[in-house]
């Protein structure tokens, strides 16, 4: 298992329609074949700043979802209210 941790800074004043968004697009990712689970986070002392946390079984499903038509559709409902781009990395348990 591959845990994707993105922190998404947004716009500030955009929160609501932030998680709205996220509500309306996450069927696209957690649908998606290789994902297992994912949570979306929102700070308490930022509350601009979001942390999506999604397992996948390999880095490999996570690139393949990048490539694929539901990634566009997933960007073009969230992403409009980012504030610049969100940084991405993977993790494994130890």
């Amino acid at each position: 298992m591959v845990l994707e941790v993105a922190i998404i800074d947004v716009t500030d004043g955009a929160q609501r329609q932030f998680t709205a968004a996220y509500e309306q697009a996450r069927h696209l990712v957690a649908a998606t074949p290789g994902c297992g689970a994912m949570r979306m986070t929102q700070g308490v002392e930022t509350p601009t700043r979001f942390v999506l946390l999604v397992e996948w079984d390999s880095v490999e499903s996570h690139e393949a979802f990048r490539h694929s038509d539901r990634f566009g559709q997933w960007r073009a409902l969230i992403g409009p209210h980012f504030d610049g781009p969100p940084h991405v990395e993977h993790f494994v348990d130890v």
